[in-house]
Order: structure tokens, then sequence, then C-alpha cells
């Protein structure tokens, strides 16, 4: 498993970044990663997803499970990367603390290219956070 830590810290209340990070139908706003997200079912703060991402376009199953005001896990259970990510906020004030960790796990012949995806992964992460900073502050 390979593992991703990107930290930022917004100028925003909690809530108003909340508002943002927690809508997760329109993710690929912010995480360019992520190209379109179908929901297949929702039972209270848990939601089944399939999300196409850029690796050419692949399809992930996903499990997101929404903690208000606290974190967002997102279990990717099936495609060409598995693993987790988990979104952790720490509000004070008008400053909120986002903190990602990312574990995941490549298929098949894509282990070869960990570094270089694990590379991507992170860049991909510090823009998301900057664009939802630029969305809230």
């Amino acid at each position: 498993m390979a593992t991703v830590n990107v930290s930022r810290e917004i100028a925003a209340p909690l809530d108003k970044v909340w508002a943002v990070i927690s809508d997760v139908d329109n993710e690929a706003q912010y995480w360019h990663g992520t190209k379109a997200v179908k929901n297949i079912s929702k039972e209270g703060n848990v939601i089944k997803r399939e999300v196409i991402i850029a690796f050419k376009d692949s399809k992930t199953l996903q499990t997101v499970t929404l903690n208000p005001n606290t974190s967002i896990e997102t279990k990717i259970t099936d495609g060409p990367i598995t693993g987790t990510r988990l979104v952790t906020l720490n509000g004070s004030g008008n400053k909120t603390r986002v903190d990602v960790v990312w574990d995941f796990k490549l298929g098949g012949f894509l282990g070869m290219f960990s570094g270089m995806v694990k590379k991507h992964i992170n860049e991909g992460t510090e823009q998301a956070l900057e664009r939802i900073a630029k969305a809230v502050e």
C-alpha cells in the first residue's frame, strides 16, 4: 500500500468548509481526478457510488461515509486503484485545518508505477485543497 498525506489550513470557518467538502456529488469541481459521479444508493450518511476517474476514464466503486463537520471516508473497493481517502476537518474560529490521507494499492501491472501515481495523487490533492480554499475564503 502507498500512503499520501496532505494538509492545509483554510481561512474559513468549519461549517463553510464542510458545506463544500461534503457536497460529494460535485466532487469533480475540486478533485480533478474525478470525472463523473453516479450514486447507486444512499442510506443515512453512507453513499455507494460509481466514479469515473481521470486515469484512462476508469470506473471505480466507492463507499463514502459522511461524518458531519468531522470527516469524509471514501473506500475505493473496485477499480485500478483500491484503498481509502480520509478527509478530516478541525476548525477553530475562522480557520479550518483539512487533512487528507490516501492509503491505496494499484491493481495489476500498475503496481510498477506506484511512485509516479503517488506523486500525481499528492499534487492533485494539493490542487484540490487550493480550489476548495479559493471557494470558501
